[in-house]
């Protein structure tokens, strides 16, 4: 078993990353991405692997204690400086301290400057009146309100509560991993999350993402710990009923899927880990929740949600991306039988100029690691499933399980945003997978790299065919 993560997985990515770039820009010369994205692509890339590599290595002998000191600290350190830089960035390149094309992000931070006012007249009930219906986008411009409440609406102060949360998150990660897979993968997993470019890249934005991935992981390491406790009290019960509420005003699905995953976890997990009078307690708590959420206005939302998770309204929204300006004519073929095989991987890096996707080509890097770690995951599930141990981790493989099989039949399943709840969770899964690798499995490690080099390639031909520009 290892116990750290190994430098020839990081020797092969970054090369594999290196001989994509060139050969992307090469035979799509005219569209090559430029030195800027380039650099960030190199930073995430190189930055994930190799710093994984030395600090999983370095910090192995550390006591609990002090290495969860560690994680929390770099973590936070590493994202205050990116938040503090890409402040900076955006206003130079943008003109103001949003993203390129900021639609969401400037709608949440006007949201949260009205709430701040409601809040000062005494008039905050309107705000719920005007979110009626909508609870699902209704907790975040709220908490945010409240930040502008107490800072004077400042957009960088909150960006710091970002990632100070995220920060907190790995701590999280290493619990839950700990807790399921034992010390060393609890170890990879939080260093993983630590330098994780997704997560880092989301603190300098005015998005939900994290705050929203913070919650639920929050909630599944606290309602995993009541499953393996020994002694089950209602006061354990209270945090976990929370979180499950908060969820469902960030994103729907993410309480749909909780629930589920929790209720797989009750009836399926073995008697040694969960005996049957705690079996009871859960399954009467969970299907109170159900009746609570099913029987509200939010049994309408969840409702919507599954009607929109058919292939025919992911037909439709695939047809509107290839007819919107700067869309992809090809796009309208893409569906389920597309990205349901490659749910764990997608989506793939855009390595090609494309107007209007600067974001897109930013996080290049960030996409390329997740594509590379989706090896793993697909080999933990493997041996899980082959060692027969799948009842002893049901609520983690419920919770990937499940999202990624609504949002495979979603309109989103192509969109990076889209991933990350679950993001925690694979990499949980890929630190146990890289902690079981055999020679065997390097030898397939190598074809996966190679595969992915041709379909960054052919993704890169995708996105410019589609848009006539070779």
């Amino acid at each position: 078993m290892l116990s750290y993560f190994p430098k020839y997985i990081a020797n092969k990515a970054v090369t594999f990353y290196l001989v994509a770039l060139v050969l992307v820009s090469l035979f799509f010369f005219n569209n090559a991405m430029s030195l800027v994205w380039m650099v960030f692509g190199l930073v995430e890339v190189v930055g994930f692997f190799y710093v994984s590599n030395r600090l999983t290595r370095t910090w192995i002998n550390y006591s609990p204690r002090l290495f969860e000191k560690k994680v929390f600290w770099t973590a936070l350190i590493i994202r205050v400086v990116y938040v503090l830089f890409s402040y900076l960035f955006y206003n130079l390149m943008t003109g103001e301290p949003f993203e390129y094309g900021a639609a969401d992000s400037k709608g949440y931070h006007e949201a949260a400057s009205w709430i701040k006012n409601l809040l000062l007249q005494g008039q905050i009930e309107g705000y719920f009146i005007a979110m009626r219906g909508a609870y699902s986008d209704m907790g975040y411009p709220l908490s945010l309100g409240i930040q502008y409440l107490l800072t004077g609406g400042s957009i960088l102060v909150a960006r710091l509560v970002k990632a100070a949360l995220s920060a907190y998150m790995c701590l999280l990660i290493y619990r839950l991993a700990k807790r399921n897979f034992g010390e060393y993968v609890g170890r990879m997993a939080a260093v993983f999350a630590l330098v994780m470019p997704h997560f880092i890249y989301y603190c300098g934005l005015h998005l939900k993402e994290t705050e929203m991935i913070f919650l639920s992981v929050w909630f599944l390491e606290r309602i995993d710990f009541v499953i393996r406790t020994k002694h089950l009290s209602l006061k354990l019960l209270i945090l976990p009923v929370f979180l499950l509420v908060s969820l469902f005003f960030f994103r729907t699905v993410l309480g749909v899927t909780a629930i589920f995953a929790v209720g797989t976890a009750v009836l399926f997990s073995e008697a040694n880990v969960l005996n049957r009078h705690k079996r009871m307690v859960l399954l009467l708590w969970g299907a109170s929740a159900v009746l609570v959420f099913l029987g509200g206005s939010i049994s309408t939302e969840i409702e919507e949600v599954w009607q929109k998770s058919g292939s025919e309204e992911q037909s439709k929204n695939m047809e509107w991306r290839s007819q919107r300006e700067g869309g992809n004519q090809f796009a309208k073929y893409a569906g389920a039988t597309v990205f349901a095989p490659l749910i764990f991987t997608i989506p793939f890096p855009t390595m090609v100029h494309v107007d209007y996707q600067e974001n897109q080509m930013m996080v290049n890097g960030n996409n390329y690691v997740k594509n590379i770690l989706s090896f793993f995951v697909i080999l933990a599930f493997y041996l899980i499933i082959k060692r027969k141990l799948w009842r002893k981790h049901t609520l983690l493989i419920t919770y990937i399980l499940t999202y990624l099989g609504i949002l495979a039949f979603s309109s989103f399943a192509q969109s990076e945003r889209f991933h990350l709840p679950v993001l925690p969770i694979a990499l949980i899964f890929a630190a146990y997978g890289i902690s079981e690798v055999t020679k065997q499995h390097k030898k397939l490690f190598d074809y996966w790299t190679l595969f992915m080099l041709i379909a960054i390639i052919g993704w890169s031909w995708f996105k410019l065919a589609g848009r006539g520009l070779i």
